[in-house]
């Protein structure tokens, strides 16, 4: 007799029934959402958060790939034609030419590295010095939160402006890097303010019922900050970094209208301000549209801090 052939037919695994999916799904709504979820969900329907992510998305790719928007490297100097100074927009200089002849365009559109670059580097360096201090402080309490809460208060009695005005304009000629200058001048001023926030969030959060069963398992210090604490201490000084933000883009143009900030040959939106003013009269283009894109962005980082500070409060949904 012939041997029984195999059955080529593979067995089809059955579908879990209606009832297993159900309790899946149960599941998975039963699961309890995040804070972090819930504002994510929240700002997703916020038009404010959508307009203002579009406009930085665009800010940023402009800053970090300037040459996908203009074939002019204004960097060059042989880009310049005194020639044909002030002279109008054209098909080939949308914004016109500076009294330098330069194409204002391209130098809008590279300005905008050196300016967004200087607000997020600033705000990096103070949510980590302003956190860090405000999470000791918060959590150790004792000496190192009275001493650290009167350093805090010297620096807050400093006007932030007329502060880094100072610090610029002190080492301006130490030979540092101008930008770097601006970033550590409006960072000594700025870590301050995160660092009151972080420990008024962290004196809170340390007496809820999680740190406690923290504690009472034998969790260390230093689990208990970073991985309890610090996380959910993090919210309100998100918003107002990013809030922040776009403050310090304003301050970095203010130093360089003023002569102390970002200096020639880089190029960043307050330095083309301050060159554009003698002759706003005669041509109002140069000063009008890094104004224009200076006020953008820091309107653009305003607005999506007001999106996720309302998306992270629940009193305010």
């Amino acid at each position: 007799m012939l041997p029984e052939a195999k059955s080529l037919v593979t067995e089809v695994p059955a579908a879990p029934s209606p009832d297993k999916q159900g309790k899946r799904r149960k599941q998975k709504q039963d699961k309890p959402a995040s804070l972090w979820t819930d504002a994510w969900y929240d700002l997703r329907r916020r038009p404010m958060f959508i307009i203002s992510a579009v406009l930085i998305t665009i800010l940023l790719v402009m800053a970090f790939w300037p040459s996908l928007f203009t074939s002019i490297d204004p960097t060059n100097a042989q880009t310049c034609d005194l020639s044909t100074a002030r002279q109008l927009p054209s098909q080939g200089h949308l914004f016109g030419k500076d009294s330098q002849g330069c194409d204002v365009f391209a130098r809008t559109i590279y300005g905008a590295r050196n300016s967004i670059v200087i607000g997020v580097t600033t705000t990096i360096l103070t949510m980590i010095v302003g956190g860090l201090l405000g999470l000791f402080a918060g959590f150790r309490s004792g000496v190192i939160d009275s001493v650290s809460s009167r350093v805090t208060e010297i620096f807050f009695a400093i006007p932030p402006i007329l502060g880094a005005l100072l610090i610029a304009a002190t080492f301006r000629d130490s030979g540092i890097n101008s930008i770097l200058l601006v970033i550590a001048a409006l960072a000594v001023l700025g870590w301050p303010m995160v660092f009151r926030i972080m420990r008024a969030s962290v004196i809170t959060a340390k007496s809820q019922d999680f740190v406690v069963a923290a504690r009472s398992v034998g969790a260390g210090q230093w689990r208990i900050m970073f991985k309890h604490l610090l996380p959910n201490s993090l919210a309100p000084v998100i918003v107002v970094s990013t809030i922040n933000l776009g403050g310090y883009i304003a301050a970095e143009a203010a130093l360089s209208f003023l002569g102390v900030g970002v200096q020639s040959p880089d190029i960043s939106w307050g330095l083309m301000i301050a060159d554009a003013r003698p002759r706003f009269l005669d041509a109002s283009l140069p000063l009008f549209f890094p104004a224009l894109f200076l006020s953008v962005t820091v309107l653009a980082f305003i607005m999506l801090g007001d999106a996720v500070r309302d998306a992270l409060d629940p009193k305010l949904r």
